[in-house]
């Protein structure tokens, strides 16, 4: 009897889907990823090999400025909103595992090297807020209070920008009204021991950190440059880089802001969109020093690298927003452009480079391309599209 009661219990399990599949088949995480739509509140859960949607997950607030991180194993996104939310999503069941609206306007966030915090940067009230990832309890709150004299007073709160993870159970950010960079190392607990570099320069608006936790640089709105932060110094200090490399000549109307990330980083070099400008900047990623420009289409909004470094690819701010440029990284020329549609508005590369997935908002789709023969290979409807994320990212620093 016990050894049929066992044999039974193995049937039931074999025959019994498991959350998140569909008629029992095991699914991995490895090759899962959301796309964003932006206007509805929702995410597409997709299926990179496969080119295809596995469902929509509904519920997640205000999307429209909205981006994510993957926890170690690929399951969850943690899904950060514009209206302060912030949402757990299990990527196998497609469904929402806990959400919680934890400031009034948020700007993007980063899981810790161990996975188990999530940092948001907000807007208002300005400063970080740190979260158990299992939970989405409150573990730290960061108020970015700056000018601050005495014992506290006179000072003001700043807008946060550019949070990314660090080495060590750290996070890194920019001070946007304060000109400032922190960081906050919580590899002693939940308390966090507080770095403060002042004297960044005008209106730091994003920041990116390279794959080896070693150079953190913010970009600046307010004037043109860049502040660079190198993380592996014994003393680090906050040292210009590009200054004035506008110098002269008049600065475009900025219609969207450009972003950094530390995937902007191809081979020995960083490419990085110039604010109010038609071009690229090209900084030699050891001395940081400018070695070219590359004239292109638009205002460059994403400049994202091939992950073999060979190739970028960038999309452009309205109204020159329906066409995507690919750069050859050694000869930083335009190889090669095209039009998937009005309102390109992200990209994002399978792990190994081999395929781009192009969200065009305004037409309601995602398009599929291949990275070498540049042929369109799938193209899944979407309503109104942005962010697109895929669940490698969870084994990528900064990102």
């Amino acid at each position: 009897m016990k050894r049929l009661s066992i044999l039974f219990a193995a049937f039931v399990l074999a025959v019994t889907p498991l959350a998140g599949t569909e008629a029992g088949e095991l699914r991995g995480t490895g090759d899962l990823g959301i796309v964003v739509e932006r206007a509805g509140g929702a995410l597409q859960v997709v299926d990179t090999s496969a080119r295809r949607s596995l469902g929509r997950v509904e519920g997640l607030g205000d999307l429209s400025h909205a981006s994510a991180v993957f926890s170690p194993d690929q399951r969850y996104a943690y899904v950060f909103g514009r209206d302060g939310g912030l949402t757990k999503v299990d990527l196998l069941t497609r469904s929402i595992a806990k959400r919680i609206v934890q400031a009034g306007n948020s700007i993007g966030g980063a899981i810790s090297d161990d996975g188990r915090l999530i940092a948001v940067s907000n807007y208002e009230p300005g400063g970080v807020r740190v979260f158990d990832a299992a939970t989405l309890d409150p573990v730290a709150d960061i108020p970015a209070d700056y000018g601050a004299t005495g014992q506290g007073t006179g000072g003001a709160r700043s807008k946060t920008v550019g949070l990314v993870d660090a080495p060590g159970r750290r996070f890194v950010f920019t001070l946007y009204d304060g000109g400032e960079i922190w960081t906050a190392d919580f590899s002693g607990g939940d308390t966090p021991r507080i770095a403060k570099y002042k004297d960044v320069g005008a209106l730091p608006y994003d920041a990116l950190i390279t794959g080896d936790g070693r150079h953190y640089i913010a970009g600046l709105f307010g004037e043109d440059g860049l502040a660079h932060l190198d993380l592996w110094a014994e003393s680090p200090k906050v040292e210009r880089i590009l200054d004035g490399y506008g110098r002269g000549e008049e600065k475009l109307p900025v219609y969207k802001m450009p972003h950094l990330e530390g995937w902007a980083r191809a081979g020995d070099r960083f490419i990085l969109p110039a604010v109010g400008r038609h071009e690229l900047l090209a900084v030699d990623a050891t001395s940081l020093r400018e070695v070219g420009r590359v004239p292109v289409h638009g205002q460059p909004i994403f400049a994202v690298a091939r992950p073999d470094g060979r190739q970028v690819w960038v999309n452009f701010a309205h109204p020159r927003n329906d066409t995507v440029q690919v750069v050859d990284v050694p000869s930083l020329e335009v190889i090669h452009a095209f039009q998937p549609g009005p309102a390109v508005l992200h990209l994002e590369f399978t792990p190994r480079g081999h395929e781009v997935w192009i969200s065009v908002r305004d037409a309601d789709k995602v398009e599929v391309y291949d990275t070498r023969s540049f042929e369109k290979l799938a193209e899944l409807p979407v309503a109104k599209p942005s962010g697109i994320f895929f669940s490698a990212r969870a084994q990528r620093l900064g990102l």
